[in-house]
C-alpha cells in the first residue's frame, strides 16, 4: 500500500525537486490547508496518514490519536511550538524539524523590513497608486544599530548581513555563541542594554508560553523615540496592545510585523490602522529556494525513516529507545 503523506504546509512539495522526489517514490500526498476547518482538513485522511508535514496549523494530541498509523510529524520549517512533542514522545512518534533551511529567506526578509520602514516604501507606493506625488525622506541603515534578539541560525544570518551593510549588531541570546559573535564583529549585551541602545529590534526566539509578550510595554518603554521592532518569530513574542499604544503615542517610531498571535489576524486591532507599521503575512520562510530546502528535508528524512533508520534531525530521539 501506498505511503501517505499529509501536510498542512502551503508550499510543501510545490517547488525544486520535492514533487517529483515523491512521485518517483509512489507516495500520495494531501495537502490540508482550510484554517477555518478542524485540524486544517486533516481528519479527512487521519485514518490512513503515515506520515504529516506541518505548517502553522497545529499538531495536537487529539490529531495524533485520530492517526493510528502515523509514523512520524515533520515541521515544514524550524519552529516546532505548534506540534506537542510530549505528546508524541508519548505516543513514540518521531517529531523532526528543518533546522537552518529558512534562516537566509527571513534573514534577507528583515533586511526588506528594516529597508521598507527607512524609506517608508509601502507608503509611497501606496500615495503613488493613489495619484499622490508624495517624495518622504527617510533614513539610511548604515551606521545604525541593529539589536538582534536571538542568536540562532536566522539571527546569525541577519547579523552578518546586517554588518556588512555597516550597522553595528548588538545580540542577546541565553546560550551566546561567543566566537561567532567575536569572528562577524558582533557585541553580546543583555536584553535590557539591547533594548535601550538599539534603532532596530529584531525578534528570533521560539514562541509558546514561555515566551508570552517576552516583548511588552515594560520593555517597549526602554526603548528610544526612534527604533523600530521587528518580529518575525511568532505572534505571542510581541505585545501588539502595548505596541499600538507606544506607537500612537510616539513612544517608539514604529514596526515590522510578521508574525501574529491568530493567523489571519483580526484586522480590527488598533495596530492596523498605524502608518508607521509595516505588515507581511508570515511570509519569512517563502521563498522557491527555502520551500525547496524544508521540502527536500523532510522527504529525505520520511525516506530515511521508512528504511528503518534514525535521521539526525529527529528532535525526541528517545522514541527509539
Amino acid at each position: 500500500m501506498s505511503t501517505v503523506i499529509v501536510t498542512t504546509s502551503p508550499g510543501f512539495a510545490t517547488v525544486g525537486k520535492v514533487p517529483s522526489f515523491i512521485e518517483e517514490k509512489g507516495w500520495k500526498l494531501h495537502r490540508c490547508v482550510d484554517t477555518g476547518r478542524p485540524h486544517g482538513g486533516v481528519l479527512d485522511y487521519a485514518a490512513d496518514m503515515d506520515f504529516l508535514v506541518v505548517g502553522l496549523i497545529p499538531a495536537t494530541a487529539e490529531l495524533m490519536d485520530k492517526a493510528p498509523k502515523l509514523k512520524a510529524i515533520l515541521k515544514h520549517g524550524v519552529g516546532v511550538d505548534n506540534i506537542d512533542i510530549p505528546a508524541a514522545t508519548a505516543r513514540k512518534i518521531p517529531v523532526l524539524n528543518a533546522p537552518g533551511a529558512n534562516s537566509n529567506a527571513v534573514a534577507e526578509l528583515a533586511i526588506g523590513g528594516m529597508l521598507s520602514f527607512a524609506r517608508r516604501i509601502p507608503m509611497m507606493h501606496k500615495t503613488m497608486v493613489e495619484g499622490g506625488w508624495q517624495r518622504i525622506v527617510g533614513t539610511e541603515i548604515e551606521e545604525k544599530t541593529l539589536g538582534v534578539v536571538g542568536l540562532g541560525s536566522i539571527g546569525k544570518v541577519l547579523a552578518r548581513k546586517a554588518r556588512a551593510l555597516g550597522m553595528r549588531v548588538l545580540a542577546s541570546d541565553l546560550y551566546p555563541d561567543t566566537a561567532f559573535a567575536q569572528e562577524h564583529g558582533i557585541e553580546l549585551t543583555d536584553m535590557n542594554s539591547l533594548l535601550a541602545e538599539a534603532d532596530y529590534i529584531s525578534l528570533h526566539v521560539f514562541g509558546g508560553k514561555d515566551n508570552a509578550h517576552l516583548i511588552g510595554a515594560q520593555q517597549i518603554a526602554m526603548m528610544k523615540p526612534n527604533a523600530c521592532v521587528m518580529n518575525y518569530a511568532r505572534g505571542e513574542i510581541l505585545d501588539l496592545d502595548a505596541l499600538a499604544v507606544a506607537i500612537e503615542n510616539g513612544k517608539i517610531a514604529g514596526a515590522v510585523i510578521d508574525a501574529y498571535t491568530s493567523e489571519p489576524p483580526d484586522r480590527a486591532h488598533p495596530i492596523f490602522k498605524s502608518d508607521r507599521v509595516v505588515f507581511t503575512p508570515h511570509s519569512g520562510a517563502d521563498t522557491k529556494e527555502s520551500v525547496a530546502r524544508m521540502g527536500m528535508m523532510n522527504v529525505t528524512d520520511i525516506a530515511s525513516l521508512l528504511a528503518g533508520e534514525h535521521p539526525s534531525r529527529v528532535l525526541n530521539p528517545e522514541v527509539f529507545a
